[in-house]
């Protein structure tokens, strides 16, 4: 294939866990956002009943220059789960070799990231009131997209996905992997695996750390909007994991120095904590399980959960579930050596009781 010029955007995807919850009204009402339509706005013909709950709040956050002279576009989305997001878009005109190393680079930009987290800093300031339970230290996740927009075959006609995927899939596994380098074929197999195509000019190959989109700007919304919710349930149920493994941790150490029986009366109090931190995360996670509904096998559907798989989601869900259920059972077990010791104690009150009376009667008889 000759080469030729393309075009279209680089994304960059930053989101912080800052807040167990964020009032989206007040966010709404400090920001001066308009309440929000349907979201994200579907390309393909979708049922009334696919939409999601509780959509963020967006603003713009102007722009962010780089010492390299490109400049992004910013956009912040607030999460009620307490995620912020900053969604940074910036043009680009270049041909495949360039595209290759414009992703790695960028994928790997420690002062994007610089300049991410103090423009988030910056405007969660500004939003201190509308945070339930700030977080003290925000875990992040990251994920980078290419929306290429533009690309011909010979005869100038849009280029079919078909043969991107065969003619420029080593490019194509490269970007998606933030490679500079060329990969094994078996690597490039694996990494062009999770692509799907709706129409025969569109494409869409989700990778761990990144995208490829091939699309319009205006059809590829919805699968940048869908990556970065993606990216948003992975974060929390990153929180949820680190939260549950601590707790956990807590948990282990204070069973192993409370051998007594008498050390047993405080697993009540302590079994108590357990639970309610449990039900707590138990309520965030179907929260966030719940926070995009599809209630049929659609196209957008699939690709939610072909990115959503990729990226890790359901691998740190069933995480989450395992440590919930072991907590469940750590639980039970507590509360069961706190009923015993109870048992123990109030019979060895009886048995001190009864010798008690006993010898008041053989006094009397004395």
């Amino acid at each position: 294939m000759a080469e030729q010029s393309l075009g279209g955007f680089f994304w960059v995807l930053i989101l912080y866990d800052v807040a167990e919850e964020i009032d989206l009204g007040l966010v709404r009402k400090f920001s001066g956002i308009e309440p929000p339509g349907r979201e994200p706005s579907f390309r393909h013909p979708t049922p009334d009943y696919v939409r999601f709950e509780r959509a963020p709040a967006t603003e713009t956050a102007g722009e962010i220059r780089m010492d390299t002279g490109e400049v992004f576009r910013g956009y912040l989305k607030y999460f009620d789960y307490g995620v912020v997001s900053v969604e940074l878009q910036w043009q680009f005109q270049s041909d495949w070799d360039t595209l290759v190393r414009l992703s790695s680079h960028w994928s790997r930009a420690p002062e994007l990231e610089r300049k991410v987290l103090e423009l988030v800093h910056r405007h969660i300031d500004r939003l201190k009131t509308c945070l339930i339970k700030p977080n003290d230290a925000w875990l992040s996740e990251d994920y980078y997209i290419v929306q290429l927009s533009d690309a011909r075959d010979e005869a100038g006609e849009p280029l079919l996905a078909s043969r991107l995927l065969s003619e420029r899939g080593a490019a194509l596994a490269q970007i998606v992997r933030g490679e500079h380098l060329p990969l094994s074929s078996r690597e490039q197999q694996e990494a062009l695996q999770s692509s799907m195509s709706y129409y025969p000019t569109d494409l869409v190959v989700a990778g761990w750390i990144a995208a490829f989109i091939y699309d319009t700007p205006e059809s590829a919304a919805p699968g940048v909007q869908l990556l970065g919710y993606a990216n948003a349930q992975l974060l929390e149920f990153r929180v949820y994991d680190d939260l549950l493994t601590r707790v956990l941790s807590q948990v282990y150490k204070s069973l192993e120095h409370q051998r007594g029986v008498f050390s047993r009366w405080r697993f009540a109090r302590e079994a108590a904590q357990l639970n309610t931190i449990r039900l707590d995360v138990t309520e965030l996670t179907e929260r966030t399980d719940n926070a995009i509904k599809f209630l049929s096998d659609m196209y957008y559907a699939r690709l939610y959960r072909m990115a959503a798989a990729k990226i890790g989601v359901p691998d740190y869900r069933n995480l989450v579930v395992e440590k919930l259920r072991i907590a469940g059972e750590l639980y039970d077990s507590m509360v069961n050596e706190f009923h015993e010791a109870r048992t123990f104690v109030l019979e060895l009150m009886v048995v001190a009781i009864l010798i008690i009376e006993l010898v008041f009667l053989f006094r009397g008889k004395g």
